[in-house]
């Protein structure tokens, strides 16, 4: 680059600020004698003046070397500046800043090593020269690289961590060294350290956004919560800023409290409404309160902010599918897949929404083809492998819901293939598939397998006791599931209700509440809790205790209006013995808009109007459970009994048949005799109407004999 002459001089300037060398003559106009007349006022001899202005020209050369660099990042300029800072360190090695450049020029090129022993022997001969340090401490810093992951490089962090503590040995109100320090500490796990030295400048510097940020993260990541809301909360108060509102927003939201992590946000995204994180915390904050409206707008808008991130439009077809707008939720989920072809959760979510709409070919096809691209990939890593897992086990479970449960069980039988882990997992959804596939004796020989391979496998072990109970082996179910009690409430609550899922079956209900009532206390988060109240409603309805059975309902439906089981159940409970029909249709409908396409809640809801006599509402519903679980007799009954009561008979005994056969195939736990002889009444009663209908219309019939 050409320079003007004025640009030249500049150059020649600047770096005299930096280096003047030593003084050789008193200022211009000294008044004072002594100076004047003393040795170091006379001029040097003429090679030491040489030297100096070859030493000062060298610099200045350097400097100007340094500047085309940082301009051209040619190496050629790197290499210039660096000659010229050598010759003239050369000349002067005792100056200090002539060292300091040469090393951070060093840096700059990337000639790591050079720099560090620069920087070494200017500390060697300056301990207390604190530019060094500080660029010594850079240099160990950026070798680090992502500080995030610094596996492998603990002598690295401890360098950097010696040169940090001896520059705030002599600077200690240097609070750029000091937070690099602690960020240091957190990162060789000297958690003390570094909260007392983030603590240390929040006490000078109380309203240091940056310390805050750290000691935030540090509080939050040892679940001290508390400690952070507290310290946020003051501060906020004093000098409310949108970092710190965003920072009282994460610690509300660890300590799981929606609705104060909203407000936070919300303060926010109030004072910086441009930034995308504020508005990211508020959106995710929203949608973790299901106000899915409110989190619809805010996603929208950060889809305008940003429209090349897929994760917005991801998050929208989320929200349209909870609010049953699966047109769009398809179009946000195909916005997404543009921005992010490959992504495993946008796959996800894309055959998820098919799922919603019953689509099961195009979800299904949608998993296939990804199996396919990472099948064709061929290396075989860890991560691969595990993308594959979650593929195999989406695409199984989507067999699973269309009722092919042969393609289901294959499916999941190659993820066995992938490694211990998945082989162990593959072998619980095998035992799940036969369950569901009603192949009990399949199901016990795989989980007999499982137990074989994996004997300390809890999960494994509850599978087959729970399949023991449904062979009606309660006994054996029990031992397994008391064996795997081990004193912990997270291990405890789920065995507790195993139990009682195993004694239910074989109508112990008293041992079954006592299981419940054993896992009651152990019950801390609300789906918990909710699942207590549901199992014990059901367990009181099966004894007939109506009374008791709607109260545990209405007290989970207290808690969570929304808790579609529970819904069902009730609703179902009241339908089935023709009590406030209204308020039955009206709980069961509110189960479907929750779960749309589960059978047993269409079932409900089709029953719920066959006792109401709006029997092509009943037939509508119905045959619409049935297309979803044509082998569950119980709805193949209803259906039966509807055709019955509108005057179609064959479609009756076709039904009835149907479901008889299918209670033929009913795991033993699950026989009903009292059902079973309902539908061999009817059938026997339709074949005797058929029967006598055809002898009065057959006139050989009169014939006499």
């Amino acid at each position: 680059m050409k320079l003007s002459p004025i640009s030249a001089a500049l150059i020649l300037i600047l770096p005299a600020c930096a280096y003047a060398g030593p003084q050789t003559s008193a200022p211009a106009g000294s008044s004072n004698p002594a100076q004047a007349s003393s040795p170091a006022s006379q001029p040097a001899g003429p090679s030491a003046g040489d030297a100096r202005a070859e030493a000062y020209f060298d610099f200045t050369m350097g400097h100007y070397y340094e500047q085309q660099y940082e301009m051209s990042s040619r190496s050629e300029d790197a290499d210039h500046a660096i000659d010229y800072y050598k010759k003239a360190f050369d000349l002067d090695p005792s100056s200090d800043v002539i060292g300091e450049q040469l090393a951070e020029m060093y840096f700059q090129a990337q000639r790591i090593r050079d720099a560090v022993l620069e920087a070494q022997s200017i500390i060697q001969r300056d301990p207390k020269n604190t530019t060094a340090r500080r660029l010594l401490a850079r240099i160990y810093v950026r070798t680090l690289g992502d500080l995030n992951d610094t596996s492998g490089q603990s002598d690295t962090v401890r360098l950097a961590i010696e040169q940090y503590s001896e520059i705030l040995k002599v600077e200690p109100a240097d609070t750029e060294s000091a937070l690099w320090l602690a960020k240091l500490y957190r990162l060789s796990d000297q958690q003390d350290k570094a909260e007392s030295t983030l603590r240390t400048v929040l006490a000078r510097e109380p309203e240091n956004e940056a310390a805050m940020d750290q000691l935030t993260q540090l509080l939050l990541d040892q679940k001290r919560g508390p400690e952070a809301i507290t310290m946020l909360e003051a501060v906020v108060k004093r000098s409310p800023s949108a970092h710190l509102y965003d920072l009282l927003g994460d610690a509300y939201t660890q300590q799981g409290d929606a609705a104060r992590s909203e407000a936070a946000y919300r303060g926010a995204v109030e004072l910086d409404p441009d930034e995308i994180g504020h508005r990211r915390g508020l959106a995710q904050a929203l949608l973790s309160e299901e106000k899915y409206t409110e989190a619809l707008e805010q996603y929208q808008a950060l889809a305008n902010m940003d429209s090349s991130d897929p994760e917005n439009y991801l998050r929208l077809a989320e929200i349209y599918r909870q609010l049953h707008q699966l047109d769009k939720a398809e179009q946000s989920i195909l916005e997404a897949k543009q921005r992010a072809p490959g992504s495993l959760e946008v796959i996800y979510y894309e055959a998820s929404i098919y799922e919603a709409e019953a689509r099961f070919d195009d979800g299904i096809r949608v998993l296939s083809d990804a199996v396919a691209s990472e099948k064709a990939e061929s290396d075989s890593t860890p991560s691969r492998r595990r993308t594959l897992a979650i593929l195999y086990e989406e695409l199984g479970q989507l067999y699973r819901e269309a009722q092919n449960y042969t393609a289901a069980a294959n499916t999941f039988s190659e993820m066995v293939q992938l490694g211990p882990e998945e082989d162990r997992r593959a072998q619980v959804l095998l035992i799940d598939t036969y369950r569901a596939a009603r192949d009990l004796p399949h199901a016990l020989e795989t989980a007999q397998k499982a137990v074989a391979a994996y004997p300390n496998d809890r999960d494994i072990r509850a599978n087959q006791a729970l399949l023991f109970g449904e062979n009606d082996q309660t006994d054996d179910g029990v031992a397994i599931l008391r064996k795997l009690l081990d004193g912990k409430p997270e291990d405890d609550l789920e065995i507790q209700l195993d139990l009682a899922q195993v004694y239910q079956e074989a109508h112990r209900y008293a041992d079954a509440e006592q299981a419940v009532r054993a896992a009651e206390p152990m019950a801390s988060k609300a789906s918990e809790k909710e699942l207590v109240g549901f199992l014990l409603g059901g367990i009181f309805e099966r004894q007939k205790k109506y009374d008791q059975a709607e109260m545990e309902f209405k007290t989970v439906l207290a808690m969570n209006p929304k808790d579609a089981a529970t819904l069902n159940y009730y609703g179902y409970m009241l339908a089935d013995r023709d009590v406030r029909l209204d308020e039955a249709t009206q709980l069961v409908q509110r189960a479907l808009a929750e779960d749309p396409n589960n059978p047993a809640y269409l079932d409900s809801l089709g029953w719920a109007y066959y006792k109401q006599d709006k029997l092509q509402d009943a037939e509508q519903w119905l045959r619409k459970a049935v297309s979803f679980d044509s082998h569950d007799p119980t709805i193949l009954g209803h259906l039966g009994d509807v055709y019955f009561k509108s005057g179609r008979i064959d479609l009756a005994a076709v039904n009835w048949q149907k479901s008889l056969d299918e209670w033929h195939h009913a795991f033993p736990a699950d026989i009903e005799p009292d059902k079973i002889a309902d539908v061999e009444q009817k059938l026997a009663d339709v074949k005797r109407r058929v029967a006598q209908h055809q002898s009065s219309n057959d006139p050989s019939s009169n014939k006499p004999r």
